[in-house]
């Protein structure tokens, strides 16, 4: 289908030419109304102040020159008002299409866009201070989602996970445990102010206990140092029951430690980027361009996000990849801009960076909120969601909506076991083919090497047939959007296709021919199923 809209474009900017028109930047998309044809182009609108004609005449001039030199599968070209020209493509060409799907397979759908280059995708690094939230689930699931949609592409993409091992929220654990420690031991203690209160602190606390005796002093690392692996070891248990492995750790404290913060804080300080003010270190975003000053150390000493932040990224930089992505929550909005801001002021190339933002997630139970707070505690787990409603339904309502929106991820729904939920709508579909296959089995039918393609002209087969063949067109739209549901959305249509197709023609029929044709159609159907669904990172059940 991308080759026909290159070839029907190529021969509308052929017509221009010889017509001696203006060129425009024109659309070329499937029209509202499917009776006008199956592509649609708005030339005749772009032109009309530049020729001073109206629409309708000017798409008459530009028809009359493409029924010279149109291509093949071209069964008509139209003329609708306002002035769009309308493209009907035979049925033959779709009716090959089911061929070509079964043979491609599982490279079905596959681009080209990423062959021979790197790609890096910075996604959770959630802190280890607690389990993962639900906040964090959403964040998971789009970057490993984005990170397949650039493995589909051909991408070789790394996926990174980047945490906060310093500063404050770590000492506050840190205090948090030893606090529990004490309370264990029925010794005086006093529970730091935001501190984290979560069952799994007294928890840790007990282990370092059975581990390390009742004679650690206060302040000991070792409160920090076991809190730390103990809820990181967690943190990645949860990670992976999700499918969701990482090639990369990356930690804050290693940037201390190799000397690269200083390193880039000295730099800045020759360029005259950095000055002292109240005690705290400021970054001068208003001499490149800003309208006020961002404070890098607080004047307690402890360095703002900004600071290793900046530091991290010129190392993913200096590593070479091709395309750097990182996906975060709309809290990071007003601080990743500095940090591309203090990279560009080092001389570094920022265009290949992308930044991810995401909206935040509200459970709903029963139609109301459900109130969650980190430190105090309240809050719902992934593995908790994950055990309520499953891995499937869990990576499938994080990625259903478009990341700029906020999500209000519905319990009662997501538990839902009828076509009311999405998932179960769309593996079911899978499962229904898988179904119809067995039962064609059963009864002596197999899909054969050579079938007539030319037997499937019921409305309902043509229609699922149509959209069938736009898969590759619409991961090729995932992947220059970096909006994963996309693909959510074209399986569900298809789906939907599936099942009116499925409602109208029966497949194992008594006329052997038309049979093994809408096996073979079904079975292409399975196909582009199958790749979308592993893309997403979910099952394909053969049953339901």
């Amino acid at each position: 289908m991308k080759r026909l809209k290159q070839q029907i474009a190529d021969a509308i900017h052929s017509a221009l030419s010889s017509l001696e028109f203006p060129e425009k930047t024109f659309s070329l998309t499937p029209p509202n109304n499917p009776n006008f044809g199956d592509l649609s182009s708005n030339i005749p609108l772009l032109l009309t102040k530049d020729l001073k004609k109206s629409p309708i005449e000017i798409g008459q001039i530009i028809t009359g020159e493409l029924k010279v030199s149109l291509i093949n599968h071209i069964s008509d070209i139209t003329l609708t008002p306002p002035g769009f020209i309308n493209f009907k493509i035979s049925k033959s060409f779709y009716q090959s299409k089911v061929e070509s799907i079964l043979k491609k397979g599982e490279s079905y759908g596959k681009g080209t866009q990423g062959v021979g280059k790197t790609a890096n995708v910075e996604f959770v690094s959630a802190n280890p201070t607690g389990p993962l939230t639900v906040g964090h689930g959403r964040n998971a699931v789009l970057g490993d989602t984005v990170s397949s949609i650039l493995e589909w592409q051909g991408f070789d993409v790394t996926r990174e996970y980047y945490f906060n091992d310093a500063g404050r929220q770590m000492r506050i654990l840190g205090q948090s445990v030893e606090a529990r420690y004490k309370e264990i031991l029925g010794q005086e203690f006093e529970f730091p102010e935001d501190g984290y209160q979560g069952s799994y602190i007294k928890d840790i606390a007990q282990s370092i206990l059975d581990k390390l005796g009742d004679k650690l002093p206060s302040d000991d690392s070792n409160f920090k140092q076991k809190a730390e692996e103990s809820i990181f070891e967690d943190i990645k248990k949860s990670l992976l029951r999700l499918g969701i492995h990482f090639d990369q750790f990356t930690n804050e404290k290693s940037f201390y430690k190799n000397g690269e913060i200083d390193k880039f804080l000295g730099e800045l300080r020759e360029k005259n980027l950095i000055y002292e003010k109240e005690g705290a270190t400021w970054f001068k975003t208003t001499a490149l361009g800003k309208e006020k000053d961002r404070v890098y150390i607080k004047s307690t000493g402890e360095p703002t996000y900004r600071v290793p932040d900046t530091a991290y990224h010129r190392d993913k930089i200096n590593r070479g990849f091709d395309l750097i992505i990182d996906v975060f929550g709309a809290d990071h909005a007003d601080t990743y801009p500095d940090v591309l801001l203090a990279l560009k002021s080092l001389g570094l190339n920022t265009d290949h960076i992308r930044v991810l933002l995401y909206q935040f997630v509200t459970l709903l139970r029963g139609g109301e909120k459900v109130k969650m707070s980190t430190r105090k505690a309240n809050f719902v787990t992934m593995d908790e969601l994950v055990d309520q409603v499953g891995i499937d339904v869990v990576r499938y309502f994080f990625i259903m909506r478009s990341m700029n929106t906020h999500l209000d991820f519905d319990l009662e729904l997501a538990a839902d076991q009828s076509d009311k939920n999405p998932i179960f709508y769309l593996q079911y579909a899978h499962a229904r083919i898988c179904n119809i296959i067995k039962h064609g089995q059963e009864s002596g039918l197999k899909l054969e090497i050579e079938f007539d393609s030319s037997l499937l002209v019921h409305p309902e087969e043509l229609n699922l047939l149509r959209y069938m063949v736009r898969f590759p067109e619409f991961m090729d739209l995932a992947y220059e959007s970096f909006e994963p549901q996309i693909i959510a959305n074209t399986l569900q249509e298809l789906a939907s296709r599936f099942h009116k197709f499925y409602g109208q023609c029966h497949v194992i029929t008594d006329d052997k021919s038309l049979s093994n044709s809408r096996l073979a159609l079904i079975t292409s159907v399975k196909i582009i199923m199958n790749n979308g669904l592993n893309i997403l990172g979910l099952s394909a059940p053969e049953k339901m």
